[in-house]
């Protein structure tokens, strides 16, 4: 192990057999001219990313040289500074000091003085500097946990940008500068011209498709299909709209009201057309089959994450915590060796499994199965318009999937603590009494299984579980 100066650039190896077991990484830049003050630390964990050096306080971008460090390693021999091939340091090293703990970004600037503190300083100020280094260590931990988030800004000069001939890299035609399609209207004239002045323009009166856009695609995950059924398409090429002045007043509307999108679910989902009975007559199944006209409310499954949602919330399961980084539930073991080259997968404990479906942590190519089963695309492409399908394997996933067979013991649990076990579980799971019919398949299945976890689960089955009408 060692650290060299090879042509004029800081070079640390850690190092057992050069040809298959070590790690060479370098500094980018060389060190200019003078005296400075060197600092590397190291992680102990064989990964480039665990070095950092200093020089004079300021971290260097280091370059890997070798990278084949796959176990730990005990040298014999020492650990040698300026030693071996290259330039040597000239023995102009001052002091060399080695710690066993973290150092401090303020340490990182002065390490000389603060090893002057640690070893021959009076007991009362390493005792004191030992409480001040506790008390930063507490600060760094707490402004730690603070949330960030990444903010872009332009860069001092415009970048030349030129229209691209057939699309090809190396042909370049006319430039161009940061502006809209001269189709669209233009941008405000006191508008910049960068990403704040084409947000401001996306959101003006003057431009009311993404108002359009927006309610188009709450009415269809409230009613199954917008009212412009393409809604990855709103243009020339896409549907004309059902009902055209409809779309217009709720985007005027929504735009009106300072975009707040509570008052334009409020304002659907207290509508007469929303509050309507979704029987289909075969009247209404031969004129109106999509129900494209609204002569009835909607009747559509579920979308996969609200099907799972529902069943953990009528089970008491469901975690109801806003926020938090992404947790894993349970998926199927050996899926993520398989699919993502070996990569591995360590469900949540706790909370962590029961929380809503849109904290569950995923992969550009990986979907939890169950949610595949009902039709829930891959992250590969960009999907506003899902399909919808009924499979055998849908049922056998509400009856097998260990989250579900999990929801159903609760949920079983919650009504046999209830004087009318059946009543409670049409009103947790479907928020209506149970019909004579019902009750009575329901208390037969009960008298067979003597359990109510089964009778659990085929409430959890049926197509009214998974259905919004």
């Amino acid at each position: 192990h060692g650290l060299y100066l090879v042509e004029g650039k800081l070079r640390v190896h850690v190092v057992f057999r050069w040809t298959d077991l070590g790690m060479r990484l370098q500094t980018a830049k060389p060190l200019p001219p003078g005296a400075h003050r060197i600092v590397v630390t190291y992680d102990g964990k064989r990964k480039p990313e665990g070095f950092h050096v200093y020089v004079d306080g300021a971290e260097q971008e280091l370059e890997v040289l070798f990278n084949e460090l796959s176990w730990p390693i005990e040298s014999k021999e020492p650990f040698r500074i300026g030693a071996g091939g290259g330039k040597r340091f000239k023995g102009e090293i001052r002091d060399v000091a080695v710690w066993k703990r973290a150092l401090s970004r303020h340490e990182l600037e002065t390490p000389s003085y603060y090893a002057w503190l640690d070893l021959k300083a009076p007991k009362e100020i390493r005792s004191a500097r030992e409480e001040l280094r506790l008390a930063q260590s507490a600060r760094d931990a707490y402004e730690a946990t603070i949330p960030t988030v990444m903010v872009m800004r332009d860069a001092p000069q415009w970048r030349k940008t030129f229209v691209l001939k057939r699309g090809a890299y190396d042909a370049p035609g006319e430039e161009v500068r940061p502006a809209v399609p001269a189709a669209l209207p233009q941008l405000p004239e006191d508008a910049p011209k960068n990403r704040l002045g084409l947000a401001r323009w996306l959101v003006s009166r003057e431009n009311p498709l993404t108002a359009r856009v927006t309610v188009n695609r709450f009415w269809q995950m409230i009613f199954g299909t917008g009212l412009v059924k393409t809604v990855e398409d709103l243009g020339s090429q896409g549907e004309w709209p059902q009902h055209q002045e409809l779309l217009d007043w709720l985007a005027v509307d929504f735009m009106e009201s300072g975009w707040n999108v509570q008052r334009l679910l409020k304002t659907i989902l207290m509508s007469d057309t929303y509050r309507q009975e979704s029987v289909l007559t075969s009247e209404l199944a031969e004129r109106d089959p999509e129900n494209r006209l609204y002569a009835r409310g909607p009747r559509v499954r579920l979308a996969p994450e609200m099907i799972r949602d529902q069943a953990l919330f009528a089970s008491g399961l469901l975690v109801e915590q806003f926020g938090g980084p992404s947790v894993k539930p349970w998926q199927p073991p050996g899926l993520w060796q398989e699919l993502a080259g070996g990569s591995g997968y360590e469900p949540d404990t706790g909370d962590g499994l029961w929380r809503r479906s849109l904290y569950t942590y995923w992969r550009r190519t990986i979907q939890p199965p169950s949610m595949i089963t009902f039709d829930s695309p891959t992250r590969e492409t960009c999907v506003v318009r899902e399909t919808r399908t009924n499979t055998p394997l849908q049922a056998l996933n509400l009856m097998n999937d260990p989250v579900y067979l999990e929801a159903a013991k609760r949920l079983g649990e919650r009504m046999a603590a209830d004087t009318d076990p059946v009543a409670a579980g049409y009103r947790l799971l479907l928020a209506r009494d149970p019909l004579p019919q019902e009750r009575d398949i329901l208390m037969a299945a009960f008298d067979r299984f003597k359990s109510w976890t089964p009778v659990a689960s085929l409430l959890l089955n049926l197509d009214e579980a998974v259905t919004k009408e």
